[in-house]
Parts: structure tokens; sequence; C-alpha cells
């Protein structure tokens, strides 16, 4: 498997587990940056009875840098376009704690660490239930939410939320979301494209882990270890 861009940057493979291989460069993908990735895999054994049927190969050219930085000592998040603050939005993370369901622990923390845009929808409808917390329960839910902008695996978004406008940029009462109000998390929703950055600091709690698309907070020198090459 081969990464090349243009212009040049050191970049590493980290595998996730014995089947999933992320790559990316020790720094943020610079605006214009061409990137061709290659699987040559073609008649190499893969398993046992398993071999590559055909090579792949998928080129694509980076956009302008998007960075928003939501930071929980001002419970704003400033929204940076290829480095120029263009707009600050009140916000409503984590509320914090935990509660034991079913013996298991669920943390409604904002987890720290450094997100990328996954998807979009408008509306989503969010579900307690699909993460362990029945919707019935004292803090469970099951609402239509409309600009739902996804960050995390696991289910984390920037979204519209109404009910917590009082909030935004005082208090924080969600689930693990960051809650905008509705001129907000619509301009973010039409601003944003998969791969944007979104740095959440300064929050409380476990910090994002790899698993919830947290390729970006693994430090450097740890993710070169995790690939098959550093391990030799």
């Amino acid at each position: 498997m081969i990464v090349t861009t243009s212009p040049p940057v050191t970049g590493s493979w980290y595998w996730v587990d014995d089947q999933n291989a992320h790559w990316r460069p020790e720094h943020y993908y610079s605006p214009g940056m061409a990137v061709t990735a290659e699987a040559k895999i073609y008649g190499i054994p893969l398993a046992q009875g398993l071999f590559g049927q055909q090579d792949e190969r998928v080129s694509f050219k980076i956009g302008e840098s998007h960075v928003s930085v939501a930071d929980d000592r001002t419970k704003q998040v400033s929204v940076f376009r290829n480095g120029t603050l263009v707009r600050t939005m009140p916000t409503s993370m984590g509320m914090g704690g935990t509660e034991q369901i079913g013996g298991r622990t669920l943390s409604f923390w904002t987890p720290p660490g450094i997100y990328t845009v996954l998807d979009k929808g408008n509306p989503v409808v969010m579900d307690s239930s699909t993460f362990g917390l029945p919707k019935n329960s004292r803090l469970g839910y099951r609402e239509t939410i409309n600009y739902a902008t996804r960050i995390s695996i696991d289910g984390i978004y920037m979204h519209q939320l109404d009910a917590t406008v009082w909030a935004q940029g005082n208090t924080n009462t969600s689930h693990g979301c960051l809650n905008l109000n509705a001129d907000n998390a619509k301009w973010f929703y039409d601003f944003s494209v998969p791969g944007d950055v979104v740095e959440v600091r300064n929050t409380g709690g476990p910090p994002l882990a790899l698993q919830q698309n947290g390729d970006w907070t693994v430090p450097w020198d740890q993710w070169r270890k995790g690939s098959a090459l550093g391990s030799r």
C-alpha cells in the first residue's frame, strides 16, 4: 500500500486492527495538496486461501483549510478558514459524569482530542438506546435533530438544539454532542466537508480514542509505531 503526495510530506500507516490500516501525515494536510493512494494487491496472499483480485488506486486534492476549536473554558467554537477566524459560536458540550446501565459505564463528557468531520444529515434521528441508554430512562431520549454534522464514529455531532440555547456559551448540558443555535448549526453544516478538523480542548473525561475517529489525537511517535514497517 503506497501513498504519495505533492508536495511530498512525511506520513505513516497505522494498523488499527488486523483488517484496517489508516494513513496520515505528521501534520494536517495543506490546502491544494494532491494525494494518491494505491493498493497493489493483485495476486498477493491476504489470508489463508484468499488472494487480492485487483489493484486499486484513488486520487484526490485537499481543499481549503477548515479548523474549528471548541474550548470548554470559554464554551465557544472558533472556526478558522485558511488560518483566518470566520465565525465564533457559543456551544453547550457534554454535561460530564457517568451512569451505570446494564453493567456498562456510560460517559457524558465530550472527549478532548482532535476530531474530523465524517458526514452530516438534516435531519438525523438521535436515539440514546443505540449506545445503551434506554430512551425512557432518566437521561434517555429519541429526537429528530436538524443540521447535524457528525465528528465521531460513536455519534458525537455538532448540531442544532433550540432547547439549550440558554446554556450555549455558559453551561454544559448535553450527552456529549456540541449543541448550537439554529443559525450557527446551519452555517456550520453548510460550511463543513468531510475531513475538516475539529479540536476539542479543556473538557473532562477520557480523551478521544482512535476507534472513535481519533487518528489525529495519537502522538506522531506512537502513530509511527503502529506501522508494520515501524515494528520491524
